[in-house]
């Protein structure tokens, strides 16, 4: 049960960066700033430009992050927490792609 309510955390909090109107400024700024052509801050702004645009790719930084505090694959499988963290973040990538896929397959055949 801890595993279906850890997936689910990890879409929550993947919902609100990618489609959250709460983060509607700070995506327009990241985008905006990743345009620029600053040789030092303009590498950082595009990964994050396409990171918090993509529902996969936000979730496996979301795994990683909520790994720090609960790792499905140390407490369930035993392994080294530098393992879990990795594990934690394909877990979390592929069950919010999983959820989000589903989401979207009603949305698109609502009517």
């Amino acid at each position: 049960m801890e595993l279906i309510f850890w997936v689910i955390a990890a879409y929550g909090m993947s919902n609100i960066l990618v489609y959250g109107s709460i983060f509607d400024g700070i995506r327009e700024s990241i985008h905006k700033n990743a345009e620029t052509n600053i040789i030092i801050i303009s590498p950082i702004f595009k990964f994050l430009s396409g990171l918090i645009s993509c529902m996969m790719c936000t979730s496996t930084w979301v795994g990683f992050f909520m790994s720090l505090f609960f790792s499905p694959f140390t407490a369930y499988f035993g392994l080294h927490p530098g393992f879990g963290i990795f594990f934690d973040g394909m877990l979390a990538s592929g069950g919010v792609w999983m959820i989000n896929s589903i989401v979207e397959w009603f949305e698109e055949n609502r009517g």
